[in-house]
């Protein structure tokens, strides 16, 4: 086997793994967003690029070069799948938002720019706040960190998955 076809054989194995890793990590993501029927249409093809990737590999096992495509392939598939499913910003978040000061004037922003917000009080080591509870779609995200970062770049934000149950979500009328 000449060099060619050695490196071909590794950056085939690389485009493949990297390929299925990618949809795999998509496909997680899906799951966890409850999307069944687009996480199972992803599995489908994420595993029959897998058996394309593990036949071809086990055919030239006697090529490390192959294994180090395969490997370098799982490590981009994986940034590639993150980078995917953060363009993609699939379903919502829940954003807890802490401010000493301008607990009101966040509230009032991210409501002029037709967000819910819900204002709890609580009790800190310092006394008492105002927790701001606030749901959006991921994909608006940066957008309300801006405008939160633009009035108090030193307020605590904390950021989980939501999965609305039932109800209306404000921002869904935007």
């Amino acid at each position: 086997m000449n060099l060619i076809e050695l490196l071909g054989g590794a950056l085939l194995i690389c485009l493949l793994r990297m390929a299925d890793v990618t949809i795999g990590t998509f496909r997680m993501i899906l799951v966890v967003q409850s999307k069944k029927y687009l996480a199972g249409i992803a599995g489908f093809v994420e595993v029959l690029i897998w058996i394309f990737a593990m036949r071809y590999i086990v055919q030239h096992m006697d090529n490390d070069i192959n294994l180090f495509g395969y490997a370098l392939g799982f490590g981009i598939g994986n940034v590639l799948g993150i980078t995917l499913e953060e363009k993609v910003a699939l379903g919502y978040v829940q954003l807890n938002i802490i401010s000493r000061h301008f607990t009101d004037q966040i509230a009032d922003m991210l409501r002029k720019s037709k967000y819910g917000v819900t204002i709890l009080p609580a009790e800190g080591g310092s006394g008492g706040v105002s927790i701001l509870v606030i749901i959006i779609r991921r994909k608006d995200l940066k957008y309300v960190q801006k405008i939160i970062d633009g009035i108090d770049n030193n307020a605590f934000v904390t950021i989980q998955h939501s999965r609305p149950f039932r109800g209306f979500i404000h921002g869904s009328r935007k």
